[in-house]
This record gives structure tokens, sequence and C-alpha cells, in this order.
């Protein structure tokens, strides 16, 4: 099992080590294009750096915790129009920086992935909402396959919500425009609020279902477990690769520190009981998390990977026991 964390590194004072930097659409576009190419170039080259140097700290960790998720300003503003031609003249420059990555992941296991924001969505009955979808995973799929992936199927995650008014029919008529890399790549997990576990295991023969079960209990007010009939169906959209789960929970003061939390009992809206905690304080949960064994765990918690590094100590003391 692996235990990843999204986009930022943090050392013990909570420091950022290796950031990736961007700079705002306004900016760029009151520069001339000889300006906006060379920032463009500046933050690529840096964000790429910096990418290459948190892939080398996680290569010293122990194998379990070379996981992580990249941040989506890896190439800053590369779906605005104005970019186009910029990113044209100076991509090819960054070839070399791309591929420095991907030989450190590869060399040293790292599982990587992306998470394209909230108004990715394919599902939309909104014609230019889909195109932009569409661009922007186009877009993770250009990144992850500079950096050598997309060859095979799920040697790289892209992950999306299927949220959306057209479901899963506009889902898949939007998922079959995409690149051949990109539909190797692309993952689809249940939300929240719009689309339920059941919803999205329509897409099972499309591309591999993401569980999160911090969604699904906020939705259903269900601890899911994992000899639930649904986990064999997600396991099987995978084919044969090792399935990926989120795990977080709601934040501290909200919930109980141990036990299972009941939604009817705590008398709270799921808009709050959405949100994610900064550590992972109540240990049940920690347990039923663990539980998944045949599943990678994705780590959304504030705190990033210091919040992640006591779990991987429970799951120690768990294979001890």
């Amino acid at each position: 099992m692996k235990l990843g964390f999204v986009c930022k590194y943090i050392n013990s004072d909570l420091k950022q080590l290796f950031p990736l930097k961007g700079t705002t659409r306004t900016r760029f576009l009151s520069l001339n294009e000889a300006q906006r190419e060379s920032v463009l170039a500046d933050l690529a080259t840096l964000n790429l750096t910096h990418l290459r140097s948190t892939l080398e700290q996680l290569a010293l960790l122990p194998e379990a915790l070379r996981m992580m998720r990249i941040g989506s300003d890896l190439l800053p503003l590369y779906t605005v129009p104005e970019a186009k031609k910029p990113y044209a003249n100076l991509l090819p420059d960054l070839y070399p920086l791309f591929l420095a990555c991907g030989n450190v992941a590869k060399k040293n296991n790292i599982r990587l992935s992306f998470h394209p924001g909230q108004y990715t969505v394919l599902a939309s009955d909104n014609p230019a909402v889909v195109e932009r979808a569409i661009d922007d995973v186009e877009y993770h799929t250009t990144c992850a396959k500079l950096m050598g992936y997309g060859q095979e199927f799920q040697d790289f995650k892209i992950n999306i919500h299927m949220n959306g008014k057209l479901g899963f029919s506009g889902f898949k008529a939007s998922f079959l425009k995409l690149s051949t890399e990109a539909q190797r790549m692309l993952t689809v997990e249940n939300d929240e609020i719009s689309c339920s576990l059941d919803d999205v295991l329509q897409a099972k023969d499309l591309c591999p279902i993401v569980l999160d079960i911090h969604h699904h209990w906020v939705k259903e007010n269900e601890f899911i477990k994992p000899d639930d009939p649904r986990i064999a169906v997600i396991k099987a959209s995978w084919r044969g690769v090792r399935p990926v789960l989120h795990y977080s929970i709601s934040q501290e003061g909200l919930i109980p520190e141990q036990g299972f939390p009941d939604q009817n009992v705590l008398g709270l809206s799921k808009s709050k009981l959405r949100a994610h905690s900064d550590f992972y304080f109540n240990e049940t949960l920690n347990d039923w998390a663990l539980s998944f064994k045949d599943f990678d765990i994705m780590c959304e918690v504030k705190m990033k990977n210091l919040a992640r590094d006591p779990l991987y100590k429970r799951l120690l003391a768990n294979l001890d026991y």
C-alpha cells in the first residue's frame, strides 16, 4: 500500500521547499509578446525544476510513501488562448526537464497523478464548458506524456469528477473525444453532492473508478466496507492495476475523535462536513481507511505529507499487530 499527498511537500518547519509558482491572467495579458514568453518560460522552468527536487526527496523515503499528486499549475496559464503561441515556442526547451522528472519517478517507483479542478466538467450540458474541459484534460495529458507516461493503461492517473447535468451519457460522449493517451490515464471519482458511487460506477467499462470514502460518507451517511460488492466492481475497473482511493475526514471539532460519526446525530449540513481536516485525528476512521488493503490511498488532508506520515505509522503498527 502506498500513501500519497496532494501537491505541496512540507518540511517539519511547515515550509514548502519546492513550491510551484504562477501568475495571474490579468498580469500576463498586460505584457507584450516577448515578455509573455519570457515569464512563462521562467515559471515553467522553475516549476519543473522544483518538481524534480520534490521527486528526489520522495525517492529517499520508504517506498510506501512514494506517491504524490502534482499541482495543475505546472505550466501556468497553458489553456489560456493567448498563451498558445508562447508555449508553442518555448515547450521544446522544456522537454529535457519534463523527461528528467519522469525518469526520477519511474526509477524510484513514485506513483503520480493530476486532479484537474472543479470546472473541468466533461458532462456539462454547455458545449463551451465541455470544450474547455477537454482542453484541460488534454493539457494534463500533455504534461504526463512529456514525462514519458500515457503509453500504457494507467501508468499515470488523471482524475476528475463526473458532475454535470448530462451525467454518464455526457461523460461518455466527451470521454470518446479525448486522445488515446488521455483515455488511458483518466479516472473518475464519486463526489459528495451530485454523483454518487453508484452513478460513477456506470463508467466502469470506460475508465477506472476512484473511490472517495469521505465523499461517500457525506452523501450517503454510510461507511462503505471493503467487502461491499461495489468494491469488487471498482477493483475490476482498474484491469489489474492497483486501485486508488481518496481519504479525508471532516474538520476538527465537527466529528468525534474516535468512533464512526453519524450525520443524524451530528445535525450538521453536508456543506460543513465535506471540508477536509488538517490532520487525521480519529483513529477509528484511520483504521477503516487502512482496511482497504488492496488500494493505494491518496491522503486529501490540509497538512499534506505531515498529516499522512502518522497514518503510515498506523499502517506499520497494524501490520506488526
